[in-house]
Protein backbone atom coordinates (compact mmCIF):
# COMPACT_ATOMS: atom_id res chain seq x y z
CA UNK A 1 0.00 0.00 0.00
CA UNK A 2 2.89 2.35 0.73
CA UNK A 3 4.24 2.03 -2.81
CA UNK A 4 0.77 2.53 -4.23
CA UNK A 5 0.30 5.79 -2.32
CA UNK A 6 3.85 6.78 -3.29
CA UNK A 7 2.94 6.40 -6.97
CA UNK A 8 -0.18 8.50 -6.44
CA UNK A 9 1.90 11.20 -4.76
CA UNK A 10 4.43 11.28 -7.61
CA UNK A 11 1.58 11.71 -10.11
CA UNK A 12 0.09 14.57 -8.10
CA UNK A 13 3.48 16.31 -7.85
CA UNK A 14 3.98 16.07 -11.61
CA UNK A 15 0.48 17.38 -12.36
CA UNK A 16 0.96 20.21 -9.86
CA UNK A 17 4.06 21.30 -11.76
CA UNK A 18 2.08 21.33 -15.00
CA UNK A 19 -0.68 23.45 -13.46
CA UNK A 20 1.78 25.95 -11.95
CA UNK A 21 3.67 26.27 -15.24
CA UNK A 22 0.77 28.33 -16.62
CA UNK A 23 1.31 26.95 -20.12
CA UNK A 24 -1.73 24.68 -20.42
CA UNK A 25 -4.74 25.74 -22.52
CA UNK A 26 -7.94 26.38 -20.60
CA UNK A 27 -9.62 23.13 -21.63
CA UNK A 28 -6.56 21.01 -20.82
CA UNK A 29 -6.18 22.78 -17.47
CA UNK A 30 -9.79 22.01 -16.55
CA UNK A 31 -9.35 18.36 -17.55
CA UNK A 32 -6.12 18.08 -15.56
CA UNK A 33 -7.78 19.52 -12.45
CA UNK A 34 -10.48 16.85 -12.73
CA UNK A 35 -7.77 14.17 -12.90
CA UNK A 36 -6.09 15.65 -9.83
CA UNK A 37 -9.28 15.67 -7.74
CA UNK A 38 -10.12 12.12 -8.87
CA UNK A 39 -6.64 10.95 -7.87
CA UNK A 40 -6.95 12.66 -4.46
CA UNK A 41 -10.33 11.03 -3.80
CA UNK A 42 -8.92 7.66 -4.86
CA UNK A 43 -5.98 8.07 -2.49
CA UNK A 44 -8.27 9.05 0.37
CA UNK A 45 -10.28 5.85 -0.12
CA UNK A 46 -7.13 3.70 -0.07
CA UNK A 47 -6.01 5.38 3.16
CA UNK A 48 -9.44 5.03 4.74
CA UNK A 49 -10.02 8.79 4.91
CA UNK A 50 -13.28 10.69 4.44
CA UNK A 51 -14.68 11.03 0.94
CA UNK A 52 -14.93 14.63 -0.27
CA UNK A 53 -18.11 15.26 -2.26
CA UNK A 54 -17.58 17.31 -5.42
CA UNK A 55 -19.56 18.62 -8.37
CA UNK A 56 -18.95 17.74 -12.03
CA UNK A 57 -16.11 20.29 -12.24
CA UNK A 58 -14.27 18.86 -9.24
CA UNK A 59 -15.25 21.67 -6.86
CA UNK A 60 -16.14 20.76 -3.27
CA UNK A 61 -19.88 21.01 -2.66
CA UNK A 62 -20.93 23.49 0.00
CA UNK A 63 -23.28 21.74 2.47
CA UNK A 64 -24.85 25.10 3.34
CA UNK A 65 -25.94 25.64 -0.26
CA UNK A 66 -26.62 22.03 -1.31
CA UNK A 67 -29.63 20.00 -0.25
CA UNK A 68 -29.19 16.85 1.82
CA UNK A 69 -30.59 14.67 -0.96
CA UNK A 70 -28.20 16.16 -3.53
CA UNK A 71 -25.25 15.62 -1.18
CA UNK A 72 -26.28 12.01 -0.61
CA UNK A 73 -26.62 11.30 -4.34
CA UNK A 74 -23.27 12.97 -5.09
CA UNK A 75 -21.61 10.98 -2.30
CA UNK A 76 -23.14 7.74 -3.55
CA UNK A 77 -22.03 8.41 -7.14
CA UNK A 78 -18.48 9.32 -6.10
CA UNK A 79 -18.17 6.28 -3.85
CA UNK A 80 -19.37 3.96 -6.61
CA UNK A 81 -16.96 5.49 -9.12
CA UNK A 82 -13.99 5.01 -6.79
CA UNK A 83 -14.98 1.41 -6.00
CA UNK A 84 -15.12 0.67 -9.74
CA UNK A 85 -11.68 2.20 -10.18
CA UNK A 86 -10.24 0.03 -7.39
CA UNK A 87 -11.74 -3.11 -8.94
CA UNK A 88 -10.31 -2.19 -12.35
CA UNK A 89 -6.82 -1.79 -10.91
CA UNK A 90 -7.06 -5.08 -9.02
CA UNK A 91 -8.13 -6.90 -12.20
CA UNK A 92 -5.28 -5.30 -14.14
CA UNK A 93 -2.69 -6.28 -11.54
CA UNK A 94 -3.92 -9.88 -11.43
CA UNK A 95 -3.78 -10.14 -15.22
CA UNK A 96 -0.18 -8.87 -15.23
CA UNK A 97 1.02 -11.01 -12.30
CA UNK A 98 -0.23 -14.62 -12.05
CA UNK A 99 0.57 -14.68 -8.33
CA UNK A 100 -1.82 -11.79 -7.74
CA UNK A 101 0.94 -9.63 -6.29
CA UNK A 102 0.70 -5.89 -6.96
CA UNK A 103 3.08 -4.69 -9.64
CA UNK A 104 4.42 -1.13 -9.47
CA UNK A 105 6.71 0.74 -11.82
CA UNK A 106 9.39 2.67 -10.00
CA UNK A 107 9.38 6.40 -10.65
CA UNK A 108 12.56 8.39 -10.14
CA UNK A 109 12.73 12.10 -9.48
CA UNK A 110 15.82 14.29 -9.52
CA UNK A 111 16.88 17.59 -8.01
CA UNK A 112 19.21 20.41 -9.04
CA UNK A 113 21.19 22.21 -6.32
CA UNK A 114 22.09 25.87 -6.90
CA UNK A 115 24.51 27.85 -4.72
CA UNK A 116 24.13 31.58 -5.42
CA UNK A 117 27.42 33.42 -4.79
CA UNK A 118 27.06 37.03 -5.93
CA UNK A 119 25.12 39.45 -8.12
CA UNK A 120 26.98 42.25 -9.92
CA UNK A 121 24.86 44.75 -11.84
CA UNK A 122 24.76 48.56 -11.73
CA UNK A 123 21.10 49.19 -10.91
CA UNK A 124 21.37 51.77 -8.13
CA UNK A 125 18.23 50.51 -6.41
CA UNK A 126 16.89 47.35 -4.84
CA UNK A 127 16.22 44.38 -7.09
CA UNK A 128 14.43 41.05 -7.12
CA UNK A 129 16.16 38.11 -8.79
CA UNK A 130 13.88 35.34 -10.05
CA UNK A 131 15.75 32.16 -10.96
CA UNK A 132 14.07 29.23 -12.70
CA UNK A 133 14.70 26.41 -15.16
CA UNK A 134 13.73 27.05 -18.77
CA UNK A 135 13.35 24.85 -21.85
CA UNK A 136 14.42 27.00 -24.84
CA UNK A 137 13.15 24.46 -27.38
CA UNK A 138 9.60 24.54 -25.99
CA UNK A 139 9.86 28.20 -24.90
CA UNK A 140 8.50 27.52 -21.42
CA UNK A 141 9.61 27.43 -17.80
CA UNK A 142 9.68 23.99 -16.20
CA UNK A 143 10.14 24.98 -12.55
CA UNK A 144 8.94 27.45 -9.97
CA UNK A 145 10.91 30.62 -9.23
CA UNK A 146 13.63 30.95 -6.62
CA UNK A 147 13.43 34.53 -5.32
CA UNK A 148 16.39 36.53 -4.01
CA UNK A 149 15.87 40.11 -2.80
CA UNK A 150 19.03 42.13 -3.49
CA UNK A 151 19.72 45.51 -1.89
CA UNK A 152 21.10 48.65 -3.52
CA UNK A 153 24.20 48.27 -1.33
CA UNK A 154 25.25 45.17 -3.27
CA UNK A 155 24.23 42.64 -0.64
CA UNK A 156 21.15 40.51 0.06
CA UNK A 157 18.25 42.29 1.74
CA UNK A 158 18.27 39.50 4.31
CA UNK A 159 21.83 40.01 5.48
CA UNK A 160 21.83 36.77 7.48
CA UNK A 161 21.75 34.91 4.15
CA UNK A 162 25.02 36.45 2.96
CA UNK A 163 27.16 33.66 1.43
CA UNK A 164 24.33 31.25 2.19
CA UNK A 165 21.91 31.64 -0.72
CA UNK A 166 21.02 28.12 -1.80
CA UNK A 167 18.12 26.54 -3.64
CA UNK A 168 17.08 23.07 -4.75
CA UNK A 169 14.90 22.62 -7.82
CA UNK A 170 13.02 19.41 -7.09
CA UNK A 171 10.65 17.03 -8.89
CA UNK A 172 12.70 16.81 -12.08
CA UNK A 173 11.65 13.67 -13.93
CA UNK A 174 13.57 11.41 -16.29
CA UNK A 175 11.93 13.20 -19.21
CA UNK A 176 13.48 16.46 -17.98
CA UNK A 177 16.96 14.93 -18.03
CA UNK A 178 16.69 13.96 -21.70
CA UNK A 179 15.58 17.39 -22.87
CA UNK A 180 17.99 18.64 -25.57
CA UNK A 181 18.61 21.87 -23.67
CA UNK A 182 17.79 23.28 -20.24
CA UNK A 183 18.82 26.76 -19.12
CA UNK A 184 19.00 28.41 -15.73
CA UNK A 185 17.40 31.82 -16.25
CA UNK A 186 17.65 34.79 -13.90
CA UNK A 187 15.07 37.55 -14.37
CA UNK A 188 16.04 40.89 -12.83
CA UNK A 189 13.28 43.16 -11.56
CA UNK A 190 14.14 46.69 -10.45
CA UNK A 191 12.33 47.87 -7.31
CA UNK A 192 12.42 51.59 -6.60
CA UNK A 193 11.29 55.08 -7.60
CA UNK A 194 10.04 56.35 -10.92
CA UNK A 195 11.72 59.52 -12.20
CA UNK A 196 9.59 61.77 -14.37
CA UNK A 197 10.76 64.45 -16.79
CA UNK A 198 10.87 67.14 -14.10
CA UNK A 199 13.64 65.21 -12.35
CA UNK A 200 11.58 64.52 -9.27
CA UNK A 201 11.10 61.02 -7.94
CA UNK A 202 7.52 59.87 -7.66
CA UNK A 203 6.13 56.72 -6.08
CA UNK A 204 8.29 54.09 -4.41
CA UNK A 205 8.57 50.34 -4.45
CA UNK A 206 7.69 50.25 -8.14
CA UNK A 207 8.61 46.94 -9.81
CA UNK A 208 9.95 47.16 -13.37
CA UNK A 209 11.70 44.57 -15.55
CA UNK A 210 15.39 45.45 -15.79
CA UNK A 211 17.23 42.57 -17.42
CA UNK A 212 17.67 38.85 -17.84
CA UNK A 213 20.58 36.42 -17.84
CA UNK A 214 20.82 32.73 -18.58
CA UNK A 215 23.20 29.84 -18.79
CA UNK A 216 22.91 26.38 -20.33
CA UNK A 217 22.77 23.39 -18.03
Amino acid sequence: QFRHVQQLTYSLIEWRSQILSGTLPKDELAELKKKVTAKIDYGNRILGLDLVVRDDNGNILDPDETSTISLFKAHETASKRIDERIQEEKSLQQSLDPRGQPVFNSTHTYSLYVNFKNFVCNIGEDAELLMSLYDPDLSKFISENYLVRWGSNGMPKEIEKLNNLQAVFTDLSSSDLIRPRISLVCQIVRVGHMELKDGKKHTCGLRRPFGVAGGAW
